[in-house]
């Protein structure tokens, strides 16, 4: 019996235009006998990479096929006519370098992009025999066109040295992806928003816009500048998943939304007599980066929410000086609105 081990050199995260290495172990697992029946014939063994694009009839109304392959890189030939003993291994190296023109993985409401690595085996006189290893295919935007520029000179080169220069780069790419993601998110930068409804709740600080996954979003909220009293807000961390308008001309008929969000971490606070107030929101590891591509596009955005007074005299601090000492409550009942924004 034949078994096939695939196993990731620097496992199954990669970035676009990053080299994926892999090393095929075949064994022949069985016991060593007396006769030759113990060995095994292969005819052969190949590896590639595939993409494969998952499309929801009720959100795509306009493709034509839900599940398709829209990206693979050409075979590569492993062995052939490869003879193991029993208790024998062989050992085989595969390297691909991941396209930088594919979109990245993702499992969104409306399309899917999934990768994986496909091996396959085939013993001599038996079917064909495929192993599919996934794979998590991350794609910075703008990394690409700072790695690979559009607009190079072209000169005469010497193309064993252009293999060098590529290959040098290659290597270099997990350094060269934190420098990128370094600078972009040092980038400092104050905003100022103002909610309003009834009046202005406050004021709110984004010092940066751009983030990695796993870092937290840290925002400050100032309601002490505001005319309405703030009893409750939420805020949310979420993507938008849109359908590029061309693919959304049968809309009418499914009766389906365009856009779908998804919630990935929320807070909620209590803020009555609050003026200065602060969030936390982590960022998943296993989330999706936003792109753009033809058929659908990915944003990130924070979503508030806000509980204010409709008493128009309401305090919004208690009081503070006393002649006497009393106890302070909070009021039992109190007409709200809730804004969203």
């Amino acid at each position: 019996m034949i078994e096939l081990v695939a196993e990731l050199s620097r496992g199954p995260v990669f970035l676009a235009g990053e080299a994926l290495e892999c090393v095929v172990t075949v064994t022949n697992s069985l016991f060593p006998m007396a006769t030759s029946a113990s060995s095994e014939a292969l005819a052969w063994a190949s590896a590639q990479i595939h993409c494969q694009f998952h499309a929801s009839e009720s959100h795509v109304p306009d493709v034509h096929e839900w599940s398709q392959c829209i990206l693979s890189t050409p075979p590569k030939i492993l062995f052939c006519d490869l003879r193991l003993d029993a208790r024998q291994s062989k050992f085989y190296s595969y390297s691909e370098v991941l396209s930088v023109e594919g979109p990245p993985s993702f499992q969104g409401q409306s399309v899917k992009y999934v990768y994986k690595l496909t091996i396959g085996c085939q013993q001599v006189h038996c079917p064909i025999t495929l192993l599919r290893v996934p794979l998590r295919v991350l794609m910075l935007t703008g990394f690409q066109d700072t790695l690979f520029p559009q607009d190079e000179t072209v000169a005469p080169s010497s193309p064993f040295l252009e293999e060098e220069e590529v290959s040098r780069k290659d290597s270099r790419l997990p350094e060269l992806s934190g420098e990128f993601l370094m600078t972009a998110t040092s980038c400092r930068s104050l905003y100022q928003y103002i909610s309003g409804g009834q009046g202005e709740v406050g004021t709110f600080g984004i010092f940066k816009s751009i983030y990695r996954l796993g870092e937290d979003v840290i925002r400050i909220l100032n309601l002490g500048e505001g005319t309405v009293a703030c009893l409750l807000f939420s805020v949310s961390l979420q993507t938008e998943e849109t359908v590029q308008p061309e693919y959304q001309r049968r809309w009418g008929a499914s009766g389906a939304s365009s856009v779908s969000h998804v919630t990935h971490t929320r807070q909620q606070e209590s803020c009555l007599h609050t003026t200065r107030t602060s969030f936390s929101l982590p960022i998943p590891l296993s989330s999706t980066l936003g792109f753009c591509m033809a058929i659908v596009s990915l944003k990130w955005w924070l979503h508030f929410e806000f509980v204010t007074s409709r008493e128009p005299g309401l305090a919004l601090l208690p009081p503070m000086e006393h002649p006497e000492p009393v106890v302070w409550t909070g009021l039992e009942q109190m007409p709200w609105n809730l804004t969203g924004m």
